[in-house]
């Protein structure tokens, strides 16, 4: 507001300005024509229109430099009554385009410039003309503050409904990433264990194809199509709600992880689970308990395959649930895979923590402690 953009002027401007221009102009030339009298000389009321008209003319840049053709018009109007109209409209110029501070100082020559006007045209009434003419430079000086005040108010308010879109815009994006980041940890969690069993079926079927019988075979393929074809109906649950709210995403709870295990079991895994669990665990607790144990199962088919598996889940309300998978894997280097970061992030999730690494054995543990409220 102190410095106004320069920019073409568009439709409405050359209205507004049009109109002041010629209010300008009326006003002016009717306080010329009833105290022309006053002056003995034809040159005198020549110079006094003519210089009233050429600050008229001036208000067409009234937006660009408003202060100097204020104090010029502060000039002429010591003379000139033609000019009051242009003077009183480049006053609320000044305070529309230019601080208070510089309003009070323009306010200031012009009323000096009044006092100026009554030493040269010697008025009768000049505490008459005083007061009507300080009205006057009060009136429009305050509407231009008003103004001013209402275009910085409306501009305020422009920039908090731009900001607020930007921050609208930025918690949107900021969901959609949670939201890929959830279902790139549901497809790896439910699709990698799937995809996990059926291939340890396919690498059991390769390296005892000759030695098996075809009854053997046949039930080796029977339990591939199986898993195959949950692997593809677990496929079609998660792409089948990418359109819905994440919250509607297939989850499994804590009472499935006994069938979690027994799948696993039947794909020659040996596992096993001590679970000590006093009580009912809340959703959230127990689905982020299931996919610690599955993510365990994953990595020891994948980088420990025959290798015993062994699952330790005790907990009670107020203790937290402790959750521990052991394997040998000696494949399975600290912190590798996209799916053990995602456990740390289910974890921290729900207040929990998530510990990995080798014991003094040489097993890779993968244990987690997840907060279980009175």
């Amino acid at each position: 507001m102190d410095q106004p953009t320069r920019r073409r002027r568009s439709t409405r401007d050359w209205i507004v300005d049009s109109v002041i221009f010629l209010v300008a102009i009326i006003f002016g030339l009717t306080v010329w024509n009833d105290s022309k009298s006053t002056l003995h000389s034809e040159t005198l009321i020549a110079l006094d229109l003519w210089c009233g008209l050429a600050l008229s003319l001036t208000l067409w840049f009234r937006r660009r430099w408003p202060v100097p053709l204020a104090l010029i018009a502060s000039v002429i109007s010591t003379f000139s009554d033609m000019a009051s109209g242009a003077t009183l409209v480049l006053i609320m110029s000044v305070a529309i385009y230019r601080p208070w501070r510089t309003t009070v100082l323009v306010f200031g020559v012009n009323t000096l410039s009044l006092l100026a006007y009554l030493q040269i045209r010697q008025q009768d009434d000049d505490a008459a003309l005083v007061i009507v003419a300080t009205s006057l430079y009060l009136a429009t000086a305050g509407w231009g503050l008003y103004i001013r005040s209402r275009r910085q108010l409306l501009q305020t308010l422009r920039d908090r409904a731009d900001r607020a879109e930007t921050v609208a815009r930025l918690q949107a994006e900021q969901g959609q990433l949670r939201a890929r980041e959830e279902i790139a940890r549901e497809m790896h969690d439910v699709l990698g264990h799937r995809l996990s069993l059926l291939s340890v079926h396919a690498g059991a079927l390769a390296y005892r194809g000759e030695e098996a019988s075809p009854k053997e075979v046949t039930e080796a393929a029977e339990v591939i199509r199986a898993s195959a074809h949950q692997a593809l109906q677990d496929l079609r649950e998660v792409i089948g709600v990418l359109r819905a709210p994440v919250g509607e995403l297939p989850q499994p709870t804590f009472a499935d992880l006994p069938a979690l295990v027994e799948a696993s079991q039947a794909a020659g895994v040996e596992v096993e689970i001590e679970q000590d669990v006093a009580g009912t665990l809340p959703d959230h607790i127990g689905r982020t308990a299931y996919r610690i144990v599955q993510e365990g199962l994953t990595n020891s088919m994948k980088h420990a395959p025959g290798e015993r598996v062994a699952i330790s889940v005790t907990g009670a309300p107020g203790n937290g649930l402790e959750v521990e998978v052991r394997n040998p894997a000696p494949n399975l280097r600290r912190g590798e895979g996209q799916g053990l970061k995602g456990l740390k992030e289910r974890a921290a999730l729900v207040d929990g923590r998530l510990e990995l690494g080798r014991t003094p054995e040489g097993d890779f543990r993968l244990q987690a402690w997840l907060p279980w409220p009175s």
